[in-house]
This record gives structure tokens, C-alpha cells and sequence, in this order.
């Protein structure tokens, strides 16, 4: 069965998108596009194609929808705990030889896993010393990142996750429960810095150690991969760590020259 918003329609949201809004998804993963937007499509009752255009052209807020619906937002604290056991073992002892560490999250969705960062580097005495640039093109989700406010609902999982990630301490020991929910310790969030920043469009902006960026390749094309990849070589400094998702690669990637793989999980080094 034929979709509402076919392959030509989606074209021209995006386009619209892109001249109105400055917002450039051409090169997004298609199929993983379509479907998000034909279930918004179905979600907010448009009667036609033509209304769902005139209304997402014309009203600025609809767009904010339109755009938390079509990225991807799902995450949560020490997604696979491996990696993090790696980032504890492998990681972390380089990253406290520097006198400064400066880490970005790079699609940071609604924060947990820059909180669950935070926490490995209290852990590792290294916090103070540590900046957390967490961005994200969506600015509703970064806006509720920076509450440290997540459903006390949870709290279970994240706290299993920790404990297999190598955690020692009492997981809510980290947050405040209050009702159906809880807020993570403001010592964690001070060393964040939260910001809107497209990874199609926007350049580096500063120098890190530790790039992090999980789960986001997946939806894009393998140019705009390429692309992204070049972005974050020119953001680490020699011998950092760029950190991907379980199901990204550097592999086939231009910068691969450049970076060998660190153990299992998906962390490369940046060796010249």
C-alpha cells in the first residue's frame, strides 16, 4: 500500500526545510525519513500532503515539531555498558594524563549518556577538570538535557546498566527522587555545555580528547557520513578518541588512515 507522503512530497518538504528554515536533511537516511514523517503525517490527522506542506511552511512552532519528530531521540544512561567499561578502562587513564579535558557529545538527544559520562569522570577524580559540550540539532531536546530531570521509572535499568558497566557505588547516590522522577546532582551538569549544532552544516568549534557521537551515522547517507567523519578529525586533537555507535564504523570511511581501533568496542584513536 502506497504511503501519504511519498518519495517526490518528501523531496519537497525537505526543500522547504532547507530554504525556510536553514534545516538541510537531503542527505538523511531515506527510507528511515519517510517513515517518520508519514507516521507524523498519520499522528496530526492532515486531511491532505498540501495542508501538512502549507502548515509546516508557515508556522514556525509546527516546525519545531516536525523536526523532534523526524530525529531520532532514544537513548538512555550507559547505553551498552561494555563500551562504558572500555571508556573506564582504556580511556579515561589517558584522558587524566591532561591538565584540561575537553569532551563532546555530538547528538546528545535528551543527555543521558553526557550525564552518564559525567558520572565515569567523578568517578575517575577527573570531573573538575573536565568540560562536557553536549549538542544536538534539536533545541527541545537539549533544552531537557539541561534539567538533569529524567522519569524516576528508569532509574532501574540505568542503574543496572551502570553496575555492568564496572560501577561501584550506589547508583542514586548520583540524583534527587522526588514524585515520578528524579534530578541529577548539579554537580554534574555544571561541567556541561549545552548548544544547538547541525553536524551537516556547522563546522568545528573547538579542540577535544574524546568525541562522542552514538547511534546518530545510522540515519545519515554515506556521503554526509563522510562528511561528519571529516568534521570530527578536524575536532580531535592527535591521539584522541573518537567514540561510534555498535552498528558504525569508521572502517570505510576516508579518515581511516588516520585512526586504529581500540579494542572491541567502537572507540578509535586518532594515531596521526
Amino acid at each position: 500500500m502506497d504511503t501519504p507522503v511519498g518519495e517526490q512530497e518528501i523531496k519537497l518538504l525537505l526543500n522547504d526545510l532547507l530554504e525556510i528554515y536553514g534545516y538541510d536533511f537531503t542527505d538523511y537516511a531515506k527510507a528511515s525519513l519517510k517513515r517518520r514523517i508519514n507516521r507524523l503525517f498519520t499522528l496530526d490527522r492532515f486531511p491532505s500532503f498540501a495542508e501538512f506542506r502549507y502548515k509546516l511552511r508557515t508556522d514556525a512552532d509546527y516546525m519545531k515539531r516536525f523536526i523532534e519528530q523526524i530525529t531520532v531521540n532514544v537513548t538512555e544512561m550507559f547505553r551498552d555498558p561494555l563500551f562504558y567499561q572500555n571508556l573506564r578502562e582504556h580511556v579515561l587513564p589517558v584522558l587524566a594524563t591532561y591538565p584540561f579535558i575537553r569532551i563532546w557529545h555530538a547528538g546528545c538527544s535528551t543527555g543521558e549518556e553526557v550525564y552518564s559520562m559525567a558520572i565515569l569522570l567523578k568517578e575517575a577524580n577527573l570531573l573538575h577538570k573536565s568540560l562536557l559540550y553536549a549538542t544536538d540539532l534539536n533545541p527541545q531536546v537539549l533544552q531537557k538535557a539541561s534539567t538533569g530531570i529524567f522519569p524516576m521509572s528508569q532509574m532501574k535499568q540505568y542503574s543496572e546498566n551502570y553496575i555492568a558497566s564496572g560501577g561501584k557505588e550506589d547508583f542514586s547516590r548520583y540524583y534527587t527522587a522526588s514524585y515520578n522522577v528524579v534530578k541529577f546532582d548539579e554537580e554534574l551538569s555544571r561541567r556541561m555545555v549545552f548548544s544547538t549544532h547541525n553536524l551537516v552544516s556547522e563546522s568545528s568549534f573547538n579542540q577535544f580528547q574524546l568525541v562522542m557521537c552514538r547511534n546518530v551515522l545510522i540515519y545519515f547517507e554515506k556521503d554526509l557520513q563522510g562528511r561528519v567523519f571529516a568534521l570530527f578529525d578536524d575536532s580531535l586533537e592527535n591521539l584522541g578518541f573518537l567514540a561510534l555507535g555498535s552498528k558504525e564504523t569508521l572502517k570505510l570511511s576516508p579518515i581511516i588512515s588516520k585512526y586504529r581501533q581500540e579494542g572491541k568496542e567502537k572507540i578509535w584513536r586518532k594515531i596521526h
